[in-house]
């Protein structure tokens, strides 16, 4: 099979926990874009914020290269950060889910507009855990008011302990009864609106640049990549995947997110295929 599109998540698939990418992956990219594969980073965060990663993968404001944020919700090709597709939640169901969430002293939560993300219980482990990955704004009031009328993407809960916010998450089915829920970096509760998942921006983008889905690859390591692991022709897990995902990959690599996963993939299926 000749793979013409390789898309990766980011923080804990290609990025390592030190927050940096290694000379491994880099360098890999670098040679599948030269041969003509596109890379497409897939996150749950804004395209705002993968300026540096881009930069750093030659993909930065490069035209026919593409990048799928706020988990599906937002697909941008790079070059001139041209938007062709954006998919949020309306403005009475982030508030609702804000709302519920006050009563949590032990959650934190984050609404993202297209350009920011607003954070309440902004914890010292939560602020260390986001510097250098978005731009982020504290919230103090107990409403969100000053967010009417203007578009919101997503809204997500923060907590260490995944049972917790899979209890919460039966606990909010009636106000999520519109969205998927998905789950991602060990400690968040992440909202879209229903249809959105990385998994159909895949086919999304597939459909908009004209390349079947079975020419594709797809890494990634929690539950919100799953659905494009399962959608891709190739769906990848690195040594550092969730473990209950391992079966539903065709494919768990030797390196974790620290040792270059995403090069060690595409060193076996595309320079050495």
């Amino acid at each position: 099979m000749t793979y013409k599109m390789i898309v990766a998540d980011l923080d804990e698939t290609l990025i390592s926990r030190d927050r940096s990418i290694c000379k491994r992956n880099i360098d890999a990219i670098m040679k599948a874009t030269a041969m003509g594969v596109k890379f497409v980073p897939a996150t749950g965060r804004g395209y705002n914020s993968v300026h540096d990663t881009l930069q750093q993968l030659g993909l930065y404001e490069k035209e026919n290269q593409y990048t799928i944020s706020y988990n599906g919700g937002a697909i941008t090709e790079n070059k001139g950060e041209r938007l062709l597709y954006f998919q949020g939640i309306t403005f009475e169901e982030a508030e609702a889910l804000y709302k519920y969430g006050l009563r949590y002293d032990d959650i934190c939560m984050h609404v993202y507009t297209p350009d920011q993300v607003w954070v309440k219980n902004f914890f010292p482990e939560e602020v260390e855990y986001l510097a250098a990955r978005q731009p982020c704004t504290e919230i103090f009031d107990d409403n969100i008011d000053f967010l009417k009328g203007k578009e919101i993407v997503k809204f997500i809960y923060m907590n260490t302990d995944h049972s917790y916010l899979q209890r919460i998450a039966e606990e909010v089915k009636d106000l999520t009864k519109n969205m998927d829920v998905s789950y991602s970096s060990n400690r968040y509760m992440e909202v879209n609106r229903k249809g959105v998942s990385k998994g159909a921006g895949l086919q999304r983008l597939c459909d908009l640049v004209g390349i079947d889905i079975s020419e594709t690859i797809a890494i990634g390591d929690n539950y919100n990549d799953l659905s494009m692991i399962r959608a891709a022709g190739l769906g990848v897990g690195v040594a550092n995947t969730v473990e209950a995902m391992k079966p539903e990959c065709d494919f768990i690599t030797e390196a974790d997110c620290d040792e270059g996963a995403v090069g060690e993939v595409i060193e076996k299926f595309i320079l050495n295929a």
